[in-house]
């Protein structure tokens, strides 16, 4: 095996994504929508919660802020990089000095670059110093609804030829660990399928020409999605990038992997490859498996760096590719845009809408924030039927970014897979591992990467908050938050489990990324009431995810840090790696039916309290 590092060639890679511009779409039909009614705004400590009633045709909100009521408003820029817009409310402002009295408006949006107007102004202010209180019920004997699991159907991972690396990074071996992440995101977390880019680049030997003539190659392909499916999953094809030969320009292109983001030189010939291929996966894996499948066009076209055509010729690799897929059997899913910033999807849906090309499924991308609800975007073009896959969200777009591996991810992650339960069909974080080479792999085992386990594959705390979804049962339960920043600052997601169990996950989290490093004012005091328990009494764990607990960078940095662990460290490391209680373990009695637990919970924080009957 070899250790492969190019800083020269790394440092090429991010200037060239660095300097990538995004590119706007157009649309001609869409009604821009009202801004919504029925402002409400409450103080905190360190605070300002806003809520309103939904408008119609509304896919989200977007919050202004001026410090008069004559403005000028400007939109409230939480430093998510990507989209500032919400799909619902609360939403707390953390980002203005405690005290000063600020003027918020909100807009809705019909798409994301289809902003209406603001509405009326509403002042609020947020309340300096002391502890802020919020109480948490759950009354057990409540009727129930069946738990939504947005992030089980998909996640992220780098391009799957990496599966098949035999070459290291820091020491560890690329191919054998993907596989074992992989592994374990299913087993554990319960993922079902993987997305990733690139399967048509040439390291996999697709395409290339000779005499002039055409000749496809999937054996690599075979291998690799064989590789796939023997860990239990299945993949999502996304269909990029260019094969060199089929390229028109073979200059543009992108990664440290150099993939190629051109049109092709001939449309013919890609509807070929792409029948092809598809034929050739129905033929290997079954027309019944592959139909559980997705085959999703492009990644990000609008971004120039992935796709140095025009939006007008997306839309044609859009529609020769869905025919193409189709043409094997029409029973098989396609969809769209896979669009960075959530954008060209009215575009697409307009083009198929005209065009007749078929569409499956919307695949936006968002970061920094939950993702907006696109169902009124669909019911507006007639497809109140379309899946709605968002194949990349997570709380930075940016490469090698700190909070990557902070917990403030942690409790970003849970309210956006709680907000997204029973409104999409699948949220997909990106991605699973830090065995990632876009802009270069990893320079040492702590740097920002986008994975939930590290090199290594230890868990970070995103892959905790992840792990703590996957401990809830399949009976939902409501809970009432009532108190300081309730439903916008902390939020809650309980169910009860076929045995008895309950299970309470509580979150402290802001979108304001100013706040990464957590702030004492935003902290707050849980008074949890668990009531109507059958049973006498309860074996009770309170697991915690904070700065000091389940957060596995901390712990290297106080082994010294440094690049890379040697053999000594990554064993303690890997000891140490733990979901970490709060408090210790114990038997507690449901006097009255009742389990009251009082806690602290930092902001940004994350509590587990999952309780057993005993006896």
């Amino acid at each position: 095996m070899s250790e492969h590092t190019d800083t020269a060639s790394q440092a090429r890679v991010r200037s060239e994504w660095d300097a990538a511009v995004r590119r706007e779409g157009r649309f001609t039909d869409l009604p821009v929508p009202a801004p919504p009614t029925g402002i409400r705004v409450s103080a905190g400590r360190g605070q300002v919660t806003l809520d309103w009633d939904t408008a119609a045709g509304a896919i989200g909100y977007l919050v202004h802020r001026a410090d008069s009521v004559d403005g000028p408003f400007v939109p409230l820029d939480h430093l998510g990089g990507d989209v500032l817009a919400v799909p619902h409310g609360p939403y707390a402002d953390t980002s203005g000095e405690p005290g000063r009295t600020y003027w918020y408006a909100i807009a809705s949006l019909a798409d994301v670059e289809v902003v209406g107007e603001i509405g009326p102004a509403v002042a609020g202010k947020s309340l300096p110093g002391g502890e802020g209180e919020v109480r948490v019920t759950v009354d057990v004997s409540a009727p129930t609804t069946a738990l939504q699991r947005p992030w089980a159907p998909m996640i992220g991972a780098e391009h799957l030829s990496h599966l098949l690396s035999t070459e290291t990074t820091g020491g560890r071996p690329i191919g054998a660990e993907l596989r074992e992440a992989l592994a374990t995101v299913h087993s554990e977390l319960g993922v079902g399928t993987v997305r990733s880019h690139a399967i048509l680049c040439d390291d996999n030997g697709v395409y290339r020409e000779s005499g002039g003539e055409p000749v496809h190659d999937f054996t690599r392909v075979g291998e690799i999605y064989d590789a796939l499916l023997a860990l239990g999953l299945k993949p999502i094809v996304e269909l990029s990038f260019m094969p060199r030969d089929l390229a028109a320009d073979p200059s543009k292109k992108v990664f440290f992997y150099e993939a190629i983001v051109s049109p092709p030189k001939d449309w013919d010939r890609w509807a070929d490859l792409i029948g092809d291929l598809t034929a050739y996966l129905v033929d290997r894996y079954g027309r019944d498996e592959v139909r559980t499948w997705a085959f999703e066009v492009w990644n990000e076209a609008n971004l120039d760096v992935f796709w140095s055509g025009t939006r007008e010729e997306y839309l044609r690799l859009y529609e020769v590719t869905a025919h193409a897929v189709k043409a094997v059997d029409e029973g098989l899913k396609v969809g769209g845009p896979g669009s960075a910033a959530a954008a060209w999807t009215a575009d697409l849906l307009e083009h198929c809408a005209k065009t007749g090309a078929p569409v499956d499924f919307l695949s936006p991308h968002t970061y920094g924030s939950a993702p907006l609800d696109f169902r009124a975007l669909a019911e507006h073009y007639g497809r109140p039927d379309l899946e709605l896959l968002w194949t990349e969200w997570g709380v930075t777009p940016t490469h090698f970014n700190p909070v990557n591996d902070d917990p403030f991810s942690a409790a970003f992650l849970l309210r956006g897979m709680r907000s997204a339960a029973g409104r999409i069909e699948a949220l997909a974080y990106w991605v699973a591992s830090d065995h990632f080479e876009e802009l270069g792999r990893p320079p040492r085992l702590f740097h920002g990467g986008f994975g939930l386990l590290s090199v290594g594959n230890l868990r970070k705390p995103r892959y905790w908050a992840m792990s703590a979804l996957a401990r809830l049962g399949r009976h939902e339960l409501p809970a009432v938050v009532d108190g300081d920043g309730a439903g916008s600052l902390i939020e809650t997601w309980c169910t009860r489990h076929d045995d008895g169990r309950v299970t309470v996950l509580i979150w402290n989290g802001t979108l304001d990324q100013s706040k990464v490093g957590g702030v004492g004012v935003l902290d707050r005091r849980i008074n949890l009431e668990i009531t109507d328990l059958p049973a006498d009494a309860y074996w009770v764990e309170h697991s915690r995810i904070d700065a000091g607990h389940s957060n596995i960078a901390a712990v290297w940095d106080v082994m010294g840090g440094g690049d890379w662990p040697d053999e000594t460290q990554w064993a303690q490391l890997h000891k140490a790696n733990l979901l970490d209680r709060a408090e210790p373990d114990t038997d507690v009695p449901a006097v009255g039916g009742t389990i009251a637990r009082a806690f602290t919970l930092p902001m940004p924080g994350v509590s587990l309290i999952e309780l057993t009957p005993v006896g």
